[in-house]
């Protein structure tokens, strides 16, 4: 082999490795450095902005002072808790003393009724956003199939949707909230009446785009896999197992990040004008208690919402990669 061919080749091989180098560096650069430096004019411009603005309270919170209600929120949290823990000690000390007097004694644990803290509601909104959104997941996804494969049924309902689709949350809870409170009478109610007014009203608010997106992912099935379905005579149930919901996931699952981040909106809003235990009604409880930290706890929760909200997003996205056979499909 001559020197040319070799340098030849070094040079190739060294072209390589730069052009892997550039790209894992600009692969670096848009997930992380890019993310970074739009936050950090993000939090500049909030810091200088809110220093300008001033408020019945006092001054619009910064970046900094948002930083040190997350830190007493949690501390609020942390002595909640201990409370907690030391008003259930009490009452198994007064019950092992009553019951070394008495064999017969049955004791009993009342539960602990302090205030819900911050981080108490953030679970509380997680566990109702969740139910609402599963509970329109189950009758959204099969009726979308449904008008998919039927296009007379398609016809039938899809101006029900068209109507009911734009209908904000606010004018759903007063009709929820009556409807709960008429039909949902018990004794011994399994739960509360407030989570199943904001679990149903996020259920009607998040289930159009589901049932839009999973009619037109089905209904846009190529030609070629429904004749393959036809030669095959494969039963309804197998068809859509095989060929229908194979090929509309991509859609489906659209329909489905849409409808999580308007649940997720639904509920703050619910929470906040029904006054039911979670992140909207810590929202307004802050703003009726009007003292000089509450913009900031006000902030706090903003900010913890928004990030929820990104979170909830970013799941639905890994959970459609998971069950997706075309990964081209799915976007960012």
């Amino acid at each position: 082999m001559s020197s040319t061919t070799v340098k030849i080749t070094s040079l190739t091989v060294t072209e390589q490795v730069m052009t892997f180098v550039k790209a894992k560096l600009n692969t670096l650069t848009n997930a992380l450095l890019l993310p970074v430096v739009g936050i950090s004019i993000f939090l500049f411009f909030w810091s200088i902005t809110a220093q300008s603005i001033h408020t019945s309270l006092g001054e619009f919170p910064g970046p900094k002072a948002v930083v040190e209600q997350f830190s007493s929120l949690y501390v609020e949290h942390k002595t909640e808790r201990e409370k907690a823990e030391a008003f259930y000690q009490r009452q198994e000390k007064r019950n092992a003393a009553k019951l070394a007097k008495n064999p017969d004694y049955v004791g009993k644990i009342r539960a602990y009724t302090g205030k819900e803290t911050f981080v108490d509601q953030i679970f509380t909104s997680l566990i109702t956003v969740t139910c609402g959104f599963l509970l329109a997941a189950l009758i959204a996804i099969p009726l979308g199939i449904w008008m998919g494969l039927n296009k007379r049924l398609n016809l039938a309902i899809n101006p029900i949707i068209q109507i009911f689709k734009p209908v904000s949350p606010l004018a759903w809870l007063p009709l929820v909230t009556m409807v709960v409170s008429a039909l949902y009478v018990s004794d011994d109610p399994l739960v509360s009446k407030s989570f199943l007014t904001s679990m149903l009203t996020v259920t009607l608010c998040s289930l159009w785009p589901m049932v839009i997106n999973t009619t037109m992912g089905v209904s846009s099935i190529g030609s070629d896999l429904v004749n393959v379905s036809k030669v095959l005579r494969l039963s309804t149930l197998t068809h859509i197992q095989k060929i229908v919901l194979p090929a509309s996931v991509p859609m489906i699952f659209t329909g489905m990040r849409l409808s999580f981040g308007v649940a997720w909106m639904v509920l703050i809003a619910a929470e906040m004008l029904a006054q039911n235990p979670g992140l909207g009604k810590f929202v307004w409880d802050e703003f009726q208690n009007g003292s000089s930290d509450s913009l900031a706890r006000i902030m706090a929760a903003v900010v913890v919402i928004g990030f929820i909200g990104f979170l909830l997003d970013r799941a639905m996205l890994q959970l459609q990669r998971k069950v997706s056979w075309d990964k081209s499909s799915v976007n960012v």
